[in-house]
Parts: structure tokens; C-alpha cells; sequence
């Protein structure tokens, strides 16, 4: 399955990182907590290098929480901090602040040894479409200051954002890079809704979906369809779940495009319960 998505502007947003580096303390990269691997750029170390991060692993409560836990402690460096968070309920967000400080505490120190009181720490948030940048800005900004949707692409230009806990963050559009040359990111991504549905085949993305949670998800896909048994043939279960649902035309055929796009959602909002794409790989 070929997923390709690349808008114009992320390539002027990959350089406006880059340039806007010197104006921050610090950068905020948030990610999906369900696709750790996949929803980070692989250009944001490069572009990033030492700056100290924040990583939000949001949407925390989608994901499960002992792969959570491996991936904080992958994650984890001198200088790159992971929390696990949720943008819309705010939690977890309140270690942001405790954590920025402890990444900055030398060069805090030497501003209060120049005679500074009141110190903001000013942050760029980075991030992929629609892994919740525009829902975090607003959640610590306390209004709806930046434009949020569920589709992705929605935020186009920087601006600068004050919040109450002394930090001030800089938005920046989504970042995507220009071809997944690995099928599965492109595939965790279209999941998980980073990638358009109007750009790929929802169909084709909804039997992938199936054929990956049968795997290593069986019993969440029985309970949540009252199936009796999963099929090998993951078409098999496409067919037994839109059956359930009433995804049924007119001589028995089953309405593949609403059994798609009913399950997609349902996996998206977490009706399945809690499922974690990706996990720590070991040694």
C-alpha cells in the first residue's frame, strides 16, 4: 500500500525550525504515544542536536501503559525528557514545567548570577499533523488561541503563545517528511489519521488495520464486535464485523466503505481500548 503525502509548506516549516532554534530555551516534540517510532520526524534530532526536549507522548491514554513506560525509558537522555500526557484532558501536562526547569537549570543559574528575576522560558512546539500540537497550545494557553481540528494540516503559520506557568511556546506548522520508504510507518500514521484519508485508500487501510490487531490484538477485536472466533484471513473478519455492525447492502454484499470508515474511527477514538502500535524493540 503506497502512502505518499508531502504539502509545500512543510518544506519551508522544516527550515523555520532550523532557523527559529536561537529564539528558544528549548524545543517540545510531541509524538502519538500508540506510534512512538513512527510519529517522530527523523529529521527533528538532526535539525534540534543538543537543544534541550520535552517529548509528549500524547494521547497517552489510547496507548498501553507498560509499552508507554518501556518507550519513556528508551527515550530518556541528559538532554531529552519524555512525559506520557493527554493534550485534551490535560493530564500529565503539569510535569512540563518541573521538567523544562531541571533540563535548564544551568543556564537559569547563571541568568539569576546576571541579576535576572523573572525568567521565561521560551519553547517551540514541533510535531507531525494531528498529534495534538494545536490541543496543547490551547490546553496551557487556557483559550483556544491556535485553530484545532481532527484533521491534520489544519495549523499553517508560527506564532507565539503565553502561558500561566512562565513559558511562552512557539507553534509551528506539522512536519512530514516526503515518502515513507518503510510501509509500516506509513501505515501507523494513516491508522492513527496523521496521513489524509482522502489521500489513501480507507478500504484497503481498513483490512490492514484488521489484519495488524488480529495479531497481536484478537481479543480486542472480539470483544468489541461480538465476534466468536478470529478468522486467519483478515478479510474474513472485515466481513464477520460489518455483518455485526449492519454494514450490509442491498443482495447481502457488505458496505466495505462504511465498515472502513466505522472501524477506523472506532480504533482512532479508542473504542477498541487501549492499543500500542509500536513497541520497544529488544536488544
Amino acid at each position: 500500500m503506497t502512502i505518499n503525502w508531502f504539502p509545500g509548506h512543510m518544506a519551508k516549516t522544516r527550515r523555520q525550525i532550523g532557523e527559529s532554534l536561537k529564539l528558544v530555551d528549548a524545543v517540545i516534540e510531541i509524538r502519538d504515544a500508540r506510534i512512538v517510532k513512527s510519529s517522530a520526524n527523523p529529521q527533528i534530532d538532526e535539525i534540534c542536536k543538543d537543544k534541550p526536549r520535552v517529548i509528549l507522548l500524547n494521547k497517552s491514554d489510547l496507548a498501553e501503559d507498560k509499552v508507554t513506560k518501556q518507550w519513556i525509558e528508551k527515550l530518556t537522555t541528559d538532554t531529552v525528557k519524555p512525559l506520557a500526557v493527554n493534550c485534551i484532558t490535560g493530564q500529565g501536562l503539569k510535569s512540563i514545567k518541573i521538567t523544562l526547569d531541571e533540563l535548564l537549570k544551568q543556564k537559569h543559574d547563571r541568568q539569576r548570577k546576571k541579576g535576572l528575576v523573572n525568567i521565561v522560558t521560551r519553547v517551540m512546539v514541533v510535531g507531525i499533523p494531528n498529534v495534538g500540537k494545536s490541543s496543547f497550545i490551547n490546553k496551557l494557553g487556557k483559550n483556544n488561541i491556535t485553530k484545532t481540528g481532527d484533521r491534520p494540516g489544519v495549523t499553517k503559520s508560527k506564532q507565539w503563545v503565553r502561558t500561566t506557568l512562565g513559558i511562552e511556546l512557539m507553534d509551528t506548522p506539522g512536519v512530514l517528511w516526503p515518502r515513507f520508504e518503510d510501509e509500516t510507518v506509513g501505515l501507523n500514521l494513516a491508522f492513527t489519521g496523521a496521513v489524509k484519508d482522502e489521500v489513501i485508500d480507507i478500504e484497503e487501510l481498513a483490512l490492514r488495520l484488521v489484519e495488524r490487531l488480529q495479531i497481536n490484538n484478537a481479543q480486542r477485536l472480539m470483544e468489541r464486535y461480538k465476534l466468536t472466533e478470529i478468522m486467519e484471513n483478515p478479510l474474513d473478519n472485515l466481513d464477520n464485523i460489518a455483518k455485526k455492525r449492519g454494514a450490509v447492502i442491498s443482495g447481502g454484499n457488505i458496505d466495505y466503505n462504511r465498515v472502513a470508515v466505522m472501524l477506523l474511527d472506532e480504533f482512532r477514538g479508542g473504542k477498541l481500548g487501549p492499543i500500542s502500535l509500536e513497541r520497544v524493540k529488544e536488544d
